[in-house]
């Protein structure tokens, strides 16, 4: 350990808190800075999860946990090894906050809030002693001769340091990781990730409210597929299937400028031979009942009521009734609908990123650049993204915990 030295973290978000908060406990001699370029530090944080922030995902196994990740799978191989998810749990558990695991294996804390995640941070770096700035924008960064930087605020204020953290946050625009291309660093084009899909058919949107629990989403062509809940807005599709497609998609989807055909499975990959087996079991054992009021499977009756319709079956048509053709369009219907994607939206106010800072150039046993001596990168700035879940956020937690430490000289 080398007491002394003079630590910013550029980025007051999930990464560079944790970041700050692991050099200022394990180096007490040094200063350690955040620097937030607004006035509000882990603003994201604030807002994630629609208030109750998903901190982490109860995935407790490595190979599994990084599967998770369009970007960035193998090299989180060993950083996930130091610090994964349940390390997150008691760090939390540690100073305080209980972690609650919901049944789809989103972790929140036990009070539904994600103030208690930023009074948690907040409390663990002022007693770390760490230095919060706010409205100070890192501009520009000039590396010194003797090592170190000097630092250039917007506004003209200078800083000098020995270490330096970008953790500044996703390159939605390439110019967000401008100071990192100024010190020797290329950065993979910015595109979005975890997006939700707009879709101009009317009866559709007519439906907007209704979810389901389990479809399967793809798009054709492509092997892109995603099983899982799935949400009707008043724009055309979201939920989880939706958003775990956009990521795995994002560069393919952006490609196609955001048109594309999408194809839904509502009865969850139901092969067309099981549905054709149930509509047989339906003819047999409620033959008499009329096809628009007799769902097969989970389909809620408003969007049940849709499909049979715009599969061209008569509203007075009874199960014992269904013609060939009819029974054969209604099959393809249930098993393959297809929209036309005519735009995005990003989900809520996770401007989650595809792309950013090149893997390669960092060294992830310390997230130390490979490229500048000093210079570490944690969080999104990076070219890691993962699907929704709380797994950004747990890269986040990780990547800052292990910057962290390497700035403090404890690898």
């Amino acid at each position: 350990m080398e007491p002394g030295r003079r630590i910013v973290v550029a980025g007051g978000g999930a990464a560079g808190f944790f970041a700050a908060i692991a050099s200022a406990e394990l180096s007490p001699g040094s200063t350690v800075t955040i620097l937030e370029k607004s006035a509000q530090f882990l603003g994201k944080v604030k807002v994630s999860g629609g208030g109750r922030c998903n901190v982490t995902h109860a995935c407790f196994d490595v190979r599994e946990l990084t599967d998770r990740y369009p970007r960035g799978e193998r090299a989180l191989i060993s950083p996930f090894h130091r610090f994964q998810s349940r390390d997150t749990v008691e760090w939390f558990e540690n100073r305080g906050v209980r972690l609650k695991t919901e049944a789809d294996g989103r972790m929140f804390p036990s009070t539904d809030a994600s103030q208690t995640i930023v009074d948690c941070l907040m409390r663990a770096a002022t007693t770390a002693g760490v230095l919060l700035w706010p409205n100070r924008e890192l501009e520009s960064v000039l590396p010194c001769q003797a090592g170190g930087f000097s630092l250039v605020l917007k506004g003209g204020q200078t800083l000098a340091c020995d270490r330096l953290l970008l953790a500044t946050g996703g390159c939605r625009a390439a110019s967000a990781g401008g100071v990192a291309v100024s010190l020797g660093h290329s950065l993979e084009p910015p595109v979005p990730s975890l997006f939700t899909f707009h879709i101009e058919t009317e009866w559709l949107r007519e439906l907007a409210g209704i979810s389901m629990e389990a479809v399967e989403v793809g798009v054709p062509g492509t092997p892109l597929s995603e099983k899982g809940p799935l949400l009707i807005t008043h724009w055309g599709l979201s939920g989880p299937a939706v958003l775990r497609l956009s990521a795995w998609g994002a560069r393919l989807l952006h490609a196609r400028n955001y048109h594309f055909p999408v194809s839904v499975n509502w009865l969850c990959g139901m092969s067309p031979e099981r549905v054709a087996a149930s509509f047989q079991a339906c003819r047999v054992n409620q033959g008499a009942r009329l096809v628009v009021n007799a769902p097969v499977g989970s389909i809620p009756i408003r969007l049940w009521e849709r499909l049979v319709t715009t599969a061209g079956v008569s509203k007075e048509t009874r199960w014992a009734g269904l013609a060939k053709t009819d029974q054969h369009r209604l099959n393809t219907q249930l098993t393959r609908t297809e929209f036309q994607v005519t735009g995005k939206s990003l989900n809520k106010d996770e401007f989650v990123t595809c792309g950013g800072v090149r893997l390669a150039e960092v060294n992830f046993k310390t997230m130390e650049s490979k490229i500048r001596p000093g210079l570490f990168f944690a969080g999104e700035l990076l070219d890691i993204d993962g699907i929704t879940g709380g797994f950004n956020f747990q890269a986040a937690w990780t990547t800052g915990w292990i910057a962290g430490r390497a700035m403090a000289g404890t690898h």
